[in-house]
């Protein structure tokens, strides 16, 4: 039975097998047993990491210690509210917080980690404890984000590399080109948005690379 630590663009978190590429934490969030409880974080320091660091080996969901969350890819991570983490992923937190740096104007140094996860926090969870969501274009909205229609509100479609991709728990199985410009909803959380537009690239899951490919190579007259 699989456990629930999958964490979806919605900033749910079910139960599923599929493994993902990055895991992350929000603090202890299961009982003696692994089950969650109410409780969705523990503190504002979302963060995600990759799934193996200097070889270091825990049990998954131990008493006492964090939940492991799962994600597809980064992505969804990034649309969930979390950041890279600062220690196993230092060379992402660093692209990230200098992307966010030129999104906010480009002066002063990268913001400290306490202060983002602050402006996150109040960007990603609204007062009744549900995910923040904003209508806007979907010609505003930069590579590497998330989005649901009024059409198929529980479907969660990535913008990348010139498609939109549905995402599963698995990765990605629908591709479907861009559409015209129309009005959607936003699911990643709006500063995450800025940091996006300037310049920062997450981790996405191979099928939705795949989903990419397939249009460049349309495009260019290859075979597939």
């Amino acid at each position: 039975m699989p456990r629930q630590n999958r964490v979806t663009p919605f900033g749910t978190i079910e139960a599923s097998s599929a493994r993902g590429l990055l895991m992350g934490n929000r603090g202890i969030l299961h009982d003696e047993a692994g089950r969650l409880g109410a409780a969705r974080w523990r503190h504002h320091a979302w963060v995600t990491c990759v799934l193996s660091f200097k070889e270091r080996r825990r049990p998954v969901m131990a008493p006492g210690a964090y939940t492991e969350l799962f994600f597809c890819d980064e992505a969804v991570a990034l649309a969930a509210g979390h950041r890279p983490c600062a220690e196993c992923r230092r060379g992402d937190v660093l692209r990230f917080a200098e992307a966010w740096r030129i999104a906010h104007g480009g002066d002063g140094e990268r913001p400290r980690a306490p202060a983002t996860d602050r402006i996150l926090h109040r960007a990603r969870i609204g007062p009744g404890r549900e995910q923040v969501r904003r209508p806007m274009r979907l010609s505003g909205l930069p590579d590497g984000a998330f989005f649901r229609t009024p059409e198929r509100p529980d479907a969660a479609w990535l913008l990348w590399r010139g498609r939109i991709h549905r995402w599963s728990h698995a990765g990605y199985a629908e591709h479907l080109d861009r559409p015209a410009d129309r009005e959607i909803e936003t699911l990643t959380p709006a500063p995450t948005l800025r940091v996006l537009a300037a310049g920062y690239e997450p981790l996405v899951h191979p099928s939705a690379e795949e989903g990419a490919g397939a249009l460049a190579r349309a495009t260019s007259g290859g075979q597939p």
